[in-house]
């Protein structure tokens, strides 16, 4: 896939919710089969598990195709967003799965039934396992590509579903084969506390994106380090970071010399765009030129220290 980097990041995570889609489908067919057929909660589990999955699918699969439309006159900064709203939604399914899940174990555990067929869950879960492990490959390789919020979201799900598998697998074995009675419901439970843990670990980062958090500091760090190379920039201000789904945004202030006109500030502007854009591909950056010592505002000239200190460590190990 050539072309425009957005235009690739959109087709592979449209790509990739599709796979969740199909993947999510295939395992509430047979899980649900599993359920009616074992009556085992810990399957039940899994079955509502995978019917979220279905549906928080199906919304990436929208979410990840809204994102990746360009920006146009109303939304000058893309749509990228819409990745982290997803994601948010995501969330939200995953906590009402596991006080339904909960809730249903504790039931249980009080009413004292038993599961019945452990080879149909045994079996089913088999299959889950190993379909789920084929989506996370492939989840893994487009989070690489696009680092994409709303696939990440799901792989993340994706990668608790194989322990909850895992977790019916040993639920119904000891319930059924091994007489431990009350094992299924409190592996019930177990599984609801993991999917409410996966679910505030999932909302970190969609919050991140919709509070426009800044970058990491190393991250940040190394932009201000490739930006202070340039001989003409006498300090760098006002460093403005943030992430919109798939999109990376960066403005900064820098110094230059009072005397230098509007033309060589300009031709300096794009020499350092020249610079960063190797390092940070994709990075959408928006630099504004103040004479030597003025900050606008709130400008934090730390940055420009910091710059300095990193560049000449740079500067320390190249002459190593």
């Amino acid at each position: 896939m050539n072309g425009d980097p957005h235009t690739r990041h959109g087709l592979l995570t449209a790509r990739a919710a599709m796979a969740s889609v199909a993947v999510a489908l295939l395992l509430l067919l047979l899980k649900g089969y599993a359920v009616w057929a074992t009556g085992s909660v810990s399957m039940l589990g899994s079955l509502a598990d995978t019917a979220l999955d279905f549906i928080a699918s199906l919304i990436a699969l929208a979410g990840v195709r809204l994102a990746a439309v360009p920006a146009d006159r109303l939304h000058r900064f893309g749509h990228g967003k819409a990745e982290a709203l997803v994601a948010l939604f995501q969330v939200t399914l995953i906590i009402i799965s596991a006080i339904g899940l909960g809730w249903r174990a504790i039931d249980r555990i009080g009413s004292g039934e038993t599961t019945a067929n452990a080879e149909y869950g045994i079996g089913v879960s088999l299959i889950a396992i190993a379909a789920t492990f084929a989506l996370l490959a492939y989840q893994r390789y487009v989070i690489r590509q696009t680092r994409s919020l709303a696939i990440g979201t799901d792989h993340l799900h994706y990668q608790s579903d194989l322990f909850l598998n895992l977790s019916v697998i040993l639920a119904l074995v000891l319930d059924q084969y091994l007489g431990l009675a009350g094992a299924d419901a409190l592996f019930g439970v177990g599984i609801a506390l993991w999917l409410g843990w996966s679910a505030i670990r999932a909302s970190s980062r969609a919050f991140d994106q919709l509070m426009d958090k800044e970058w990491p500091l190393d991250r940040r760090q190394r932009f201000i380090a490739v930006a202070s190379r340039h001989p003409l920039v006498k300090g760098i201000h006002d460093l403005r970071t943030r992430t919109s789904g798939m999109h990376d945004f960066a403005q900064f202030h820098i110094w230059v010399s009072p005397t230098m006109t509007v033309q060589e500030a300009h031709r300096v502007m794009d020499e350092i765009e020249a610079r960063l854009r190797p390092e940070f591909p994709g990075v959408e950056i928006l630099i504004h030129p103040d004479p030597e010592g003025h900050v606008d505002g709130q400008g934090d000239p730390l940055l420009s220290k910091d710059a300095a200190v990193l560049v000449e460590q740079e500067q320390v190990e190249n002459d190593r």
